[in-house]
């Protein structure tokens, strides 16, 4: 059976002409005298059965329809595209995609993959971030390294390590005290994360305190974001040390208090079940698993 797909020339004209609002801009960006570029959005006006531009003495502008499709036709070229720079830049190569949540990517795991590449030259890892569950199914990672509990249906979990925040601050929120007690953080701004939104509560619930304000306060998506807002004296953040390593070498960032919120969740590689038997995750899996070890004897 036949698609009800436009041409693809047609596509990429339009998107061009949308993106610029203009057929001469698009025309140049694709080595396309204007007429052409006219033809082929008027082919796919025709195709549609839907005016895509208002033309007028003054140029063209979108109409609602117009923008509507324009958004989605660009997602999709940029998606193709990313799908063939993967298979160049594969050529043949074990290549194993990997979603992982962004700070714990950048922290700790990114200095330690040169030992991987060292040890398995021919497996590629490319790394994406994702800050929560998704269904493998639906996307084209082969494996994921995510905070939680574990519980992903259809996979295979392997433990890598905890979290273990403390409250964390720069030297000038700090002054001259070589710590703050619990009832001091309280009196601060609390900078909060988006998906860890009860973890003060349960700080200053296991210091057998309640703070009614202990959910407000500025909130951020990533333990680099809390620890940029930390650095600038906007308040003081649960941060799990690892993660901040060169900034308290650096004394960028102080811990203001030793008191660790534990949790059972914890830092998981899964891999679904249909991919546990690929040579080149396995051989990552073992590698990570061991690194992981040795960094939690080392703690």
């Amino acid at each position: 059976m036949r698609r009800k797909i436009p041409s693809t020339t047609a596509l990429i004209s339009f998107e061009a002409a949308a993106r610029h609002e203009s057929f001469t801009k698009a025309a140049q960006e694709l080595s396309l005298t204007q007429g052409a570029i006219c033809r082929q959005i008027a082919s796919l006006e025709e195709f549609l059965g839907v005016e895509l531009f208002r033309r007028s003495r003054r140029g063209v502008k979108l109409t609602e329809a117009g923008l509507s499709y324009s958004r989605r036709v660009a997602t999709q070229l940029d998606a193709v595209e990313r799908d063939t720079l993967s298979v160049m830049g594969q050529q043949g190569a074990n290549v194993i995609e990997l979603a992982v949540v962004p700070t714990f990517g950048t922290q700790w795991l990114l200095p330690r993959l040169k030992d991987f590449q060292h040890k398995h030259p021919e497996v590629t890892v490319n790394l994406t971030n994702r800050t929560r569950p998704f269904l493998f199914a639906d996307t084209d990672f082969d494996a994921a390294i995510y905070f939680g509990d574990a519980d992903w249906s259809g996979t295979e979990s392997h433990r890598l390590m905890g979290e273990n925040p403390m409250p964390v601050c720069s030297p000038t929120l700090l002054g001259k005290k070589a710590s703050l007690s619990p009832g001091e953080i309280a009196e601060l701004p609390l900078l909060q994360q988006t998906t860890r939104p009860y973890a003060w509560r349960q700080w200053f619930n296991s210091q057998n305190l309640n703070i009614p304000r202990d959910m407000t306060g500025p909130r951020y998506e990533l333990f680099s974001m809390l620890a940029q807002a930390a650095m600038h004296d906007m308040g003081i953040a649960l941060i799990p040390p690892f993660l901040i390593q060169h900034e308290l070498a650096e004394k960028r960032l102080v811990i203001a208090n030793t008191q660790a919120l534990s949790s059972i969740k914890a830092y998981y590689l899964m891999i679904p079940e249909r991919k546990v038997e690929s040579a080149s995750l396995k051989a990552f899996r073992d590698w990570l698993v061991n690194q992981a070890q040795s960094y939690n004897l080392e703690g």
